[in-house]
């Protein structure tokens, strides 16, 4: 599942939001904050962890995990990718519009 499917569903977007927030958090104080079974949560992380959005890291028995910095860089990138094609294409469209205004203003002459 890649980073964007990952982050579709609600309850996945608020467990990065709060590691975001509170820095590294091991999975039981992320399934605190949730009103859902921690087995529940654990799938969700695991979701999050294989799409390269969060990482995880074992100590003791403790998993904790922190944002995936590398995965959201390429998330931004492909969204930066997507932004810059439509800013050329309105660029177009704006030089084709500004083209027609002054042809439609030069025939009233």
């Amino acid at each position: 599942m890649n980073a964007f499917a990952a982050l579709a569903d609600d309850t996945r977007r608020d467990i990065v939001r709060l590691v975001v927030e509170n820095g590294e958090l091991t999975s039981t104080e992320i399934s605190q904050n949730f009103q859902m079974s921690p087995p529940a949560i654990s799938q969700h992380l695991k979701v999050l962890k294989d799409a390269n959005v969060l990482l995880m890291k074992k100590d003791a028995q403790k998993r904790i995990y922190s944002l995936n910095q590398t995965g959201l860089k390429e998330m931004e990138d492909w969204i930066l990718d997507v932004k810059n094609l439509w800013s050329k294409r309105f660029d177009k469209l704006d030089q084709y519009v500004m083209k027609l205004k002054k042809e439609r203003t030069n025939g009233r002459k």
